[in-house]
């Protein structure tokens, strides 16, 4: 008896390692010290000394039941996108510029080309966003998995200087609400989705001229990464006053998250149009409207408070970064809170 007829292949994670370097190396920063396979992994601070005070902002997420899409259409290869938007978009939110990743597979066992596969989406979510991934671990787990599943996992570090953290404190009524697009689902609420739609791999391939493409194709297109559409509004010169990434409980849950008391946020939900694949959804699990808004995106992945008189070069500034965005609501003096009408003239 040994290890590999217990179930675990060191050689298989060896392989995994050996073939991962070619995208973990993409990714690197001039800060990273040493290469991966070490037991920790190592970022020089030294660039960030002359900030007044450096304060470092992380985050941690997983992709939840998305991965059983990825599963019946063995489709793997972004998948890794989602695990590093969770993360980069919290720091990016409260102001900060992601710096490294860690991911976390946990798998029933070790194919190591699916594992590289996995590990390209993750480089390529690290790209995206400016980050190192400097390190890892791949768990092969038998018996706690099955063979063909896994799971995924990240944690991200980032730097903001005090002064510059997004906190929603200055925020004033008449102050203007931007959303970006999101991509679609995003990483929230598969759960749901799971329900709504049978899980088998000829529902999943099935075509939807509404959608453009298989149903599949639009539940899995991967989380959209909007670091750099925050850091061009920061470099305009803009001040971002509060800052909200809609993730799971939706506008319900998330906005009120970025005001403080004595401010209320009003979206006007006609300010945009809502993709397809959410009125899909509605209609066919026969979704009352507050569920959607309190489950999904529901077409903005994020949304942000500027002044008046900034709204514009804000979202030119998006639109620069080659993201969509919309004027969406404002904020009024109230009750802590948000309120989703249906008439707002606000386009």
């Amino acid at each position: 008896m040994d290890y590999k007829n217990a179930g675990v292949d060191i050689e298989a994670g060896y392989k995994a390692v050996e073939l991962m370097k070619e995208h973990v190396k993409k990714t690197m920063r001039p800060e990273v010290l040493g290469g991966i396979g070490g037991f920790s992994g190592a970022f020089s601070m030294e660039r960030f000394k002359d900030m007044e005070k450096p304060t470092l902002v992380s985050g941690t997420d997983g992709v939840g039941t998305k991965l059983k899409l990825a599963f019946l259409l063995d489709k793997h290869d972004t998948i890794g996108i989602d695990c590093v938007a969770m993360c980069v978009n919290d720091i990016a939110c409260a102001g900060g510029e992601p710096l490294f990743f860690l991911d976390y597979i946990a798998c029933g066992k070790n194919e190591p080309e699916k594992i590289a596969t996995i590990v390209k989406g993750v480089a390529d979510g690290c790209i995206q966003s400016g980050a190192a991934l400097i390190g890892g671990e791949t768990a092969e787990m038998p018996g706690f998995y099955p063979e063909d599943e896994y799971d995924l996992a990240g944690f991200a570090v980032g730097v903001v200087d005090e002064k510059d953290l997004i906190t929603g404190a200055q925020l004033q009524a008449g102050d203007v609400l931007i959303g970006i697009a999101s991509s679609g689902v995003h990483s929230n609420g598969f759960s749901l989705v799971r329900k709504v739609f049978e899980m088998t791999r000829e529902s999943l391939d099935t075509y939807y001229d509404e959608l453009g493409g298989t149903l599949g194709e639009a539940l899995l297109a991967p989380t959209k990464i909007y670091v750099k559409a925050l850091r061009g509004i920061r470099e305009a010169g803009i001040r971002i006053k509060a800052c909200s990434h809609i993730t799971g409980g939706g506008f319900y849950e998330n906005v009120p998250r970025m005001l403080p008391e004595g401010m209320h946020a009003v979206i006007y939900k006609d300010s945009y149009e809502v993709p397809a694949i959410f009125r899909l959804m509605q209609r066919r699990g026969g979704i009352e409207e507050h569920m959607m808004y309190n489950t999904y995106n529901m077409g903005i992945g994020m949304v942000t408070a500027v002044a008046p008189a900034d709204t514009e070069r804000a979202m030119d500034a998006i639109r620069a970064a080659g993201e969509t965005c919309y004027k969406i609501g404002e904020i009024q003096a109230g009750e802590k809170g948000v309120t989703l009408i249906a008439d707002g003239g606000c386009r």
